[in-house]
């Protein structure tokens, strides 16, 4: 079928690159978030709307597929309640609308917390287990979606589970690592050995067009490199090829988690240290893309050539 593509939450890191992909390819979008776009491009329709509530929301003419890349997510940094009220009500209006309007093919970015932190391998066919509220969020918006699918014949359903997801415009995770490091240093919590599973973002956006567009009508998978980076040898690449003045200690789980909470109060230096990040630097999450490793697919890029990218793109600032 062809026609339209809605992005609920387009003007997020991800909906941001998406919505940039699909304008090369020539689609018509249709932009719906909370929050203004961070780029104004053509053939877009931007539409500033919140998924809590969708009764209101119409688009002329049929729909092909709906993203939903919409949720609250940044940990910490929100109430638990929010990512419930935000994560499962917009999985509950969005499939809604889809019924409404007749949508058949629905793409959900999920994520890698439904597993939670573990030192153990973890692939599609693990147990889910989360520990955290937006995890379990995530998890229920997940079989929000299923029961979705499951309800008609026809429908197609993509549900990605991403690893940290890292590029221009993330503002998480690798973003305060490449700022620490430009101010010279880096600290390990205790250990260097910590797997952190991750992904580029244009990487993510071809797993999941490939995804999209293979046969089975319902499929979730992981998205990450095969290769489990540790933290480690995230840190030695930003080191050897982007800030080679930076410099790394090791200091005591314990002590870092009390600096962290001074930091944290204080806001000394402004470097986003938290004690919960000082912990996601601690737990390991050690996941395998089981499915597209399956299905023969191999990822353009690895983890160096995408922080390479991530630098091009934003002229050797990693913003």
């Amino acid at each position: 079928m062809s026609g339209k593509i809605i992005v609920f939450g387009g003007s997020g890191f991800v909906g941001t690159h998406l919505i940039r992909s699909l304008v090369a390819q020539g689609e018509q979008i249709v932009s719906v978030d909370i929050r203004p776009q961070r780029e104004t491009l053509p053939q877009v329709d931007y539409r500033i709307g919140d998924v809590r509530d969708l009764s209101a929301f119409e688009v002329d003419g049929p729909v092909a597929t709906i993203y939903n890349f919409a949720a609250v997510h940044t940990t910490p940094g929100h109430p638990f309640w929010e990512y419930y009220d935000t994560n499962i009500n917009g999985a509950i209006e969005i499939t809604a609308w889809a019924r409404r309007y007749g949508v058949n093919d629905i793409v959900f970015t999920s994520s890698i917390s439904v597993y939670g932190p573990s030192e153990e391998t973890k692939s599609e066919v693990s147990t889910p287990a989360p520990q955290s509220a937006y995890g379990y969020s995530k998890l229920m918006a997940e079989r929000i979606h299923r029961i979705w699918f499951d309800e008609a014949p026809g429908r197609r359903l993509t549900v990605v589970r991403p690893a940290v997801v890292f590029g221009r415009g993330e503002r998480g995770n690798f973003t305060r690592l490449a700022r620490l490091l430009q101010k010279g240093f880096f600290v390990y919590p205790g250990r260097r050995d910590t797997i952190k599973a991750c992904v580029y973002v244009e990487d993510l956006l071809d797993s999941i067009a490939f995804a999209k567009n293979s046969p089975e009508p319902f499929k979730f998978y992981n998205a990450a490199y095969p290769e489990r980076y540790t933290l480690e040898q995230v840190v030695s690449l930003f080191i050897a090829d982007h800030f080679p003045n930076g410099k790394t200690y090791t200091i005591p789980r314990g002590v870092m988690m009390t600096g962290a909470s001074i930091l944290e109060k204080t806001s000394f230096l402004k470097i986003g240290i938290h004690p919960e990040r000082v912990m996601k630097l601690v737990r390991s999450t050690d996941i395998f893309p089981g499915w597209l490793t399956s299905k023969g697919y191999v990822f353009p890029y690895n983890l160096k050539a995408g922080l390479q990218r991530w630098s091009d793109q934003g002229n050797k600032a990693f913003d």
